[in-house]
């Protein structure tokens, strides 16, 4: 309980499975009216808990929407097995489910849903608009491409040799072998650097994910990494230039980080077919900073409530 907003938790039903949410409401709330709402979409490897909800949804639910966080598919609360797949196509088609939700509730104006994201969930909400136009403005939070990411990053520029490990590792599992997640993240930053890592994001990654700064139960920063074949293929950004039309607001830092948050920000704002489109860049600021920092997050949202109050 909060004077400005409450939090109820609540259950809907995905493909074949549940779904768990946090449903964020204003102060005030009357179940009689008729609120915009928002649908708010976590990091890769991360849950409802975190970024998405206790910062963004927060300061949205203060602002006056209805919000709704739910942990992915096979991640956090929600069901689904085998557990910690990152599945691109199965990640929007949550955000789906999630408008559906939201569509079925009396106290939601069914013609004005907006969404967000971060990070890895950026890049998901802007998929899920480009097809799905119930969706009638959106917010990338520093965005990450997953595709791009997987092919580049996460195969180290081989993705030949990343999809054949896959394709290896999948089959020793359907011949019996266990599944085991990946941990996609150092046990800790002093760990990091003694392997040798110097990339910003990784080590503030860890710094965010392994400390009690953003550490959640569900906040697994796991991966079953055999599952990760759907995302070799897949760019979220697809068909943008003809299809994503709606009100679009794309927010990043200017310190760059080998998760390319920065190249993709520019990239869908360039691509994007909206006609409103804006780039909010906060300077000095980097990729981790926008999850919880209160300067860089106060950068975020002076922009964000107002151009969901001009376009919901």
């Amino acid at each position: 309980m909060n004077n400005s907003f409450t939090i109820q938790t609540v259950r809907y039903p995905n493909l074949g499975w549940d779904i768990a949410a946090d449903l964020y409401l204003p102060a005030g709330f009357d179940q009689t009216k008729k609120y915009p709402a928002i649908v708010s979409t976590h990091p890769i490897g991360s849950c409802k808990e975190q970024t998405a909800g206790n910062i963004y949804a927060k300061g949205l639910a203060e602002a006056g929407f209805v919000v709704l966080v739910h942990d992915a598919s096979f991640q956090g609360a929600s069901g689904g097995m085998p557990r910690f797949i990152e599945d691109p196509s199965i990640r929007v088609s949550d955000i789906r489910f999630a408008v559906d939700y939201l569509q079925s509730q009396p106290f939601v104006d069914a013609d004005r849903i907006g969404a967000i994201g971060v990070c890895g969930g950026g890049a998901y909400t802007v998929h899920a608009a480009i097809t799905d136009h119930r969706i009638k403005a959106l917010v990338s939070i520093t965005g990450v491409n997953y595709g791009r990411l997987i092919r580049e990053g996460f195969a180290q520029f081989k993705p030949r040799e990343l999809a054949v490990g896959i394709a290896q590792m999948r089959m020793a599992q359907a011949q019996g072998g266990p599944r085991d997640a990946a941990n996609l993240l150092p046990e800790s930053v002093e760990a990091a650097r003694e392997a040798g890592i110097t990339d910003i994001d990784v080590l503030e990654a860890t710094e965010y994910y392994k400390t009690a700064r953003g550490q959640q139960p569900n906040g697994a920063t796991s991966q079953l990494m055999s599952f990760s074949g759907a995302a070799m293929g897949w760019d979220a950004f697809l068909y943008a230039e003809v299809l994503l039309t709606q009100p679009l607001m794309v927010v990043i830092g200017d310190k760059p980080g080998g998760f390319g948050a920065y190249r993709d920000g520019w990239e869908i704002y360039s691509r994007a077919a909206s006609a409103n489109k804006r780039i909010i860049v906060a300077e000095g600021w980097s990729h981790y900073d926008l999850y919880d920092k209160p300067e860089p997050v106060a950068i975020a949202m002076a922009q964000m409530v107002p151009f969901f109050q001009d376009n919901l």
